[in-house]
């Protein structure tokens, strides 16, 4: 007698039956860590009842007020962001507060990546991902719903 309690059965799902979702968050006073992990989450489409691992949910997230993102403690000094080109002696190492001041939109970028798998759907996930550093963006004709993450 085979035992089958221990498989997880998927409905096969057509990539014409996904449509196009596009949601908004604001990042004004948001948590950086905890941000990330929630639009991973919701990017990877975890949060919908048909979620399918290995297809592409066509899920848009458009944060807006990257600027303006908090986190805890003495990360603004003590965090480093480093960068290399490939060249010897060319490692760039910047802190938390200088790569907020030159490129708000690199933090939650570099964040929000490294939460997603690292494979092609990762890469594709992460195109469907839009931040602006200020509450200007040029997706309205999509017509986002906004989410509020606590």
């Amino acid at each position: 007698m085979i035992n089958n309690k221990n498989k997880t059965y998927i409905d096969n799902i057509n990539k014409n039956q996904i449509n196009n979702q596009w949601y908004i968050i604001d990042a004004n006073n948001q948590n950086l860590g905890r941000l990330s992990s929630k639009v991973a989450y919701i990017l990877r489409g975890k949060a919908n009842n048909n979620y399918t691992p290995h297809l592409n949910n066509k899920i848009n997230i458009i944060i807006i007020n990257s600027k303006l993102i908090q986190i805890t403690g003495k990360k603004r000094e003590q965090k480093e962001y480093k960068r290399h080109s490939g060249k010897p002696g060319s490692l760039k190492v910047e802190t938390f507060s200088k790569l907020q001041e030159r490129m708000p939109n690199r933090i939650l970028e570099k964040s929000i990546k490294g939460m997603l798998p690292k494979n092609i759907l990762g890469r594709q996930l992460f195109k469907q991902l839009k931040i602006y550093s200020n509450n200007i963006h040029p997706h309205s004709s999509q017509k986002p719903i906004l989410l509020k993450l606590h």
